[in-house]
């Protein structure tokens, strides 16, 4: 097997191997992945933390030796919990900006060693394995509040409905699928709305049936969710309700409790 290591702060990743193809999610600082497949250019990868399959630019793949990424794998795994950071990169004496959620792989003492490459990081380092509670994921997504909404984005200055939910459990020690039509596999559903509580995911449909927005309900009333940027609105059994526009914008399918 082959395989890389993000090194930079956001990386697009797309649907198909080319640069004008669909952006369908962003790899983060110290994401890794498995090389599947490649072309001249681009690479074909499977993400290690939601097995997501998309294509990689080759000039901004770093490769990772087999024995550093199985290390990785069986260490504990921390991420970034301030919403904007900076890693320094002690061989070349350069900083390189992070976003929160970013992986900090083998960090030990605020350093970071990866094969020859060696970091130093001074901010607040996430122990994902720690599962937190509801009222912990409230207050996480809070922090995303109008960040900018862009489709297959995954970090605070541009972010998807569904790559907003994974991050925010992300940091709360929660694992969960990259997309809003595998994250409503999840969980057990709940049968009426005053049932909901803070944390529970509510999922949505469109005309065809096939779910295409997903949000996180603060209580069984309000919602925070990305729709032109990371908003709240009112939530009730028919959907959401937009509130400058004085509309439902999403129709309620399903409201499943993951945690």
């Amino acid at each position: 097997m082959t395989y890389g290591i993000c090194l930079l702060s956001v990386v697009s990743c797309r649907k198909e191997a080319s640069n004008t193809s669909e952006l369908v999610t962003q790899l983060l600082f110290g994401e890794t992945y498995e090389i599947a497949e490649e072309t001249e250019e681009w690479f074909k990868i499977v993400v290690t933390y939601d097995n997501y399959v998309c294509w990689l630019n080759k000039k901004q793949h770093n490769p990772l030796s087999e024995g550093a990424f199985e290390k990785i794998q069986k260490s504990k795994q921390k991420c970034n919990g301030d919403l904007v950071q900076i890693i320094k990169n002690k061989k070349l004496n350069t900083n390189i900006p992070i976003t929160i959620g970013a992986s900090l792989p083998l960090l030990k003492d605020n350093d970071i060693q990866v094969d020859d490459h060696h970091f130093s990081f001074d901010g607040t380092a996430v122990d994902t394995s720690v599962k937190n509670n509801a009222q912990k994921i409230v207050q996480t997504a809070y922090l995303f509040l109008n960040s900018p909404y862009l489709w297959g984005g995954k970090n605070p200055f541009g972010i998807d409905c569904s790559g907003f939910t994974q991050l925010v459990f992300k940091l709360n020690g929660h694992k969960i699928p990259r997309d809003a039509s595998e994250q409503v596999e999840l969980g057990s559903p709940l049968s009426f709305v005053e049932e909901a509580e803070a944390g529970d995911l509510a999922f949505f449909d469109n005309e065809e049936g096939k779910i295409v927005h997903v949000g996180i309900l603060l209580d069984n009333q309000s919602i925070i969710h990305a729709s032109g940027q990371i908003r709240i609105d009112k939530f009730d059994h028919y959907g959401i309700f937009h509130s400058e526009r004085k509309k439902y914008s999403h129709n309620l399918r399903v409201i499943k409790r993951i945690i």
